[in-house]
């Protein structure tokens, strides 16, 4: 029995800001703080000083959250018998739902000026949803492309 993979995807979710782009921003950003910090602090105001120092931890902050929610990602295979869907959350716990393609139902909702806005693989009482958090475009091309997939299985 040929059980090769029909379509098989890697989704992660997109970042526009790369490693040189943070580097540049976080100079920036701690120039000037230091420089608040400093003419604060030569002028006695010291709770802008602290302030200020506090916008700093709370930008990084949630740069390394950004980052950290970065690392999830989700594969998707489906062959003939299987479709599998892994999914490796930013804290690293993999998930692993399979599902026979033959009595599987693929779910989109749509926003009128959005486009998709959900994406629920359902079947044998089971449901998970899938690209979560792609951008609308990556959104519609997975979904067009793994419609496809499924239709090239079930006429098979």
């Amino acid at each position: 029995m040929n059980d090769e993979p029909v379509f098989e995807a890697t989704l992660t979710p997109y970042r526009s800001l790369g490693r040189t782009g943070f580097t540049v921003v976080m100079i920036l950003a701690g120039g000037v703080t230091l420089t608040q910090i400093v003419i604060f602090a030569a002028a006695r105001a010291w709770p802008v000083v602290g302030f200020a120092g506090l916008d700093m931890v709370l930008l990084v902050g949630a740069f390394w959250l950004s980052y950290r929610s970065g690392r999830a990602s989700e594969y998707v295979q489906v062959s003939r018998t299987n479709l599998i869907i892994r999914k490796l959350a930013p804290s690293g716990r993999a998930t692993e739902v399979r599902f026979n393609p033959f009595w599987t139902r693929f779910d989109i909702s749509r926003h009128e000026e959005i486009g998709i806005t959900g994406m629920l693989v359902s079947g044998q009482g089971r449901q998970t949803e899938i690209g979560s958090f792609l951008n609308p475009l990556d959104k519609e091309s997975f979904a067009s492309a793994f419609q496809r997939a499924l239709a090239t299985v079930k006429r098979r």
